[in-house]
């Protein structure tokens, strides 16, 4: 008599695995490339600094402590003239005392018709002043349902004199 309840239970917990892989589909790799076309700088900003910041003075993206919010659009090429498929909104810290470590934490909102409303979840330890950083992709939503994988980031174009940086995301993502 006692089996009885865990046999219903198994069934039950059983019942709902199958169900829920059945409304996801089958598990798929995205492979993407994306241009971040940021500006530190001017009346376009798209990166602010939030604290340790010196009025009037540079960015100190090397000092612990220092936040940074972050509305950096995204194109689909390295033009920043190029047509802009997503935005990348959130925040970065400089979180290690010799300020050689970023912590991201943000979200690439896609705004293109292909994939509209759909978001990717980055997160993670960025060696800021490495040739190419790697973080995790931690989730998403939409045609990204449930995604996981990783990000590398690689400047790839800096001009000081307008404050412009290009910085290109290679992206593999597992998704439903």
């Amino acid at each position: 008599m006692a089996s009885n309840p865990i046999k219903l239970s198994l069934i039950f917990i059983l019942t709902i695995f199958i169900t829920s892989e059945a409304e996801l589909g089958q598990l798929k790799e995205t492979n993407m490339t994306l241009y971040f076309q940021d500006w530190s700088g001017g009346p376009n900003a798209t990166v602010l600094q939030i604290t340790g910041h010196q009025d009037h003075g540079p960015l100190s993206f090397a000092k612990f402590g220092s936040v940074f919010v972050t509305d950096d659009p995204i194109t689909e090429a390295f033009d920043k003239n190029s047509p802009e498929i997503a935005r990348a909104q959130g925040i970065y810290v400089t979180s290690a005392l010799d300020g050689k470590i970023s912590h991201v934490l943000f979200s690439i909102i896609f705004t293109n018709e292909e994939h509209k409303g759909s978001t990717l979840e980055i997160q993670g330890a960025s060696p800021q002043f490495e040739r190419v950083r790697e973080v995790a992709i931690v989730g998403g939503t939409g045609k990204f349902r449930l995604a996981r994988g990783y990000a590398t980031f690689e400047t790839i174009h800096f001009d000081l004199a307008i404050h412009h940086v290009v910085i290109q995301c290679n992206i593999t993502i597992l998704h439903y």
